[in-house]
């Protein structure tokens, strides 16, 4: 199982791959297969560890509802400026 770096990671992809961290695959060569940092992998080690992939998908699912949020508040504000610049005084 290969990944280009700068991809997204399924639910199932980061349980498998902390699976393999934790069993004792080499550092660098994990790190290299898997195109990611070790920023990465502690990040998701510290953030999923003990999650089942469901556990893991609704907290992805909750985190990505979140970030939706503020994109449509900056959307709104964004479109709020933009009609008062474009009113005539």
């Amino acid at each position: 199982m290969t990944y280009e770096s700068q991809i997204e990671f399924i639910e199932e992809q980061i349980i498998a791959t902390l699976k393999e961290g934790e069993a004792g695959a080499k550092i660098v060569d994990f790190y290299r297969k898997y195109g990611m940092s070790k920023a990465i992998y502690y990040n998701w080690k510290t953030e999923y560890t003990g999650l089942t992939v469901s556990e893991l998908k609704k907290t992805l699912e909750d985190e990505n509802h979140h970030l939706r949020q503020i994109v449509v508040d900056q959307a709104l504000d964004i479109r709020a400026l933009k009609d008062l610049l474009s009113i005539d005084f």
